[in-house]
C-alpha cells in the first residue's frame, strides 16, 4: 500500500513547467547543462493495467496509446532543451553499451548507452530493473544503463565505465594511452526506482551470481529459507560502482520511497503485475546533454 510520505527526495526537487509534477528530477551535483528525468505511471493516456504513462510498445498496450504517451516524454524533454529526443533501445539483460549518434534508431540491442551530441537522450525502461544514469564532472559525455541483475552481474555498469575512460586525456596524446588510469571518482552516478529489498526475492544462483565477484556481496542478500533470499538491488549497484572507484553515487537507497513493487500508485512493477490482466507498463529513465 502505497504511503503518502514515501516519495524520494528528487522528485520534487526541480519541477519545471512542461514535466508532470511526479515524475523524478535527479537531486546530484551533476553541470547545469546535464539534464535527466524518470518518469512515473503520471502523466500519460493508457488505461487499465498500464495507466497512464506506459512507454513499452512490447508489453500488450494498445499502440496507439504508446505512442501518444512517447510523444508526450518527446514533450517534456523538449521543454528542457528544444530538439531534445529519447532513444529507445530493444534491451536484452545484457551489457552492452552502444554510443547514439543522430542515425542511430530505435530498438538498438542494448542495456546501455553512451551520448555526446547534444539533445540524444539515453534512454532506459523499467518496471522494477534499476536504471543508473552517469555523467562526468564537467558534463561531457552522458549515459544510462539498464540493471536487472542479470546486466548486474553481467558487467553493465562496468561496460558504461569503459565508454568514460578515454575522456581522461582528450588533448594530450601521449597521456592518452594512460586513459584507463582516470580517476572513477570524476563522474557522478544516480540509481532510479527499483524493486527494493523487502520485496525482491530470488534464488541461490542469484547470490551465487554476485558472490563469485566479490564475496562481499552476500551482505546484501537476507535469508528467507527454502533456498530464496531477498536482494538489495541498490546496494548491490552501489558495490560495484565502489570496486570500479565510483563514489559519487545519488538517489536510490533501498528504502521505501524508492520501491517500484510497494507503490502501485507511482510505479509500475513487473513482478507485482505482470501476471495480472495480462502485463503491466514501463518507465523511463532519460539522460541528455542541453
Amino acid at each position: 500500500m502505497d504511503s503518502p510520505h514515501c516519495h524520494p527526495a528528487d522528485a520534487s526537487a526541480q519541477a519545471l513547467p512542461g514535466v508532470p509534477a511526479d515524475w523524478l528530477r535527479p537531486d546530484w551535483p551533476a553541470p547545469a547543462h546535464v539534464q535527466a528525468l524518470c518518469t512515473t505511471r503520471a502523466g500519460g493516456c493508457s488505461t487499465g493495467a498500464y495507466a497512464s504513462m506506459n512507454l513499452g510498445l512490447h508489453v500488450g498496450d494498445a499502440a496507439q496509446a504508446v505512442l501518444a504517451n512517447r510523444a508526450r516524454l518527446v514533450a517534456a524533454l523538449q521543454s528542457i532543451t528544444p530538439g531534445a529526443r529519447p532513444v529507445f533501445l530493444d534491451q536484452v539483460h545484457g551489457s552492452c553499451a552502444v554510443p547514439l549518434g543522430a542515425e542511430l534508431p530505435d530498438g538498438t540491442p542494448a542495456d546501455a548507452a553512451w551520448a555526446q551530441a547534444p539533445g540524444l537522450a539515453c534512454t532506459i525502461m523499467v518496471a522494477d530493473c534499476l536504471p543508473v544514469l552517469f555523467t562526468d564532472r564537467l558534463g561531457r559525455r552522458v549515459a544510462a544503463a539498464h540493471a536487472g541483475w542479470r546486466g548486474l552481474a553481467g558487467g553493465v555498469l562496468e561496460s558504461v565505465l569503459e565508454c568514460f575512460r578515454p575522456l581522461a586525456h582528450r588533448e594530450n596524446a601521449l597521456a592518452a594511452i594512460h586513459s584507463r588510469a582516470k580517476p572513477a571518482n570524476d563522474l557522478f552516478a544516480w540509481l532510479g526506482p527499483c524493486i527494493g529489498p523487502k520485496a525482491f526475492e530470488v534464488g541461490d544462483d542469484v547470490r551465487a551470481a554476485f558472490c563469485a565477484l566479490d564475496g562481499a556481496a552476500k551482505q546484501h542478500f537476507a535469508p528467507r529459507g527454502g533456498g530464496k533470499f531477498l536482494a538489495n538491488l541498490p546496494a548491490l549497484a552501489r558495490q560495484r560502482l565502489a570496486a570500479q572507484g565510483v563514489t559519487q553515487v545519488y538517489g536510490n537507497d533501498g528504502s521505501d520511497a524508492w520501491c517500484t513493487f510497494s507503490q502501485p500508485s507511482r510505479f509500475f512493477s513487473h513482478r507485482r503485475d505482470g501476471a495480472v490482466g495480462g502485463g503491466t507498463g514501463r518507465m523511463a529513465a532519460c539522460i541528455w546533454l542541453g
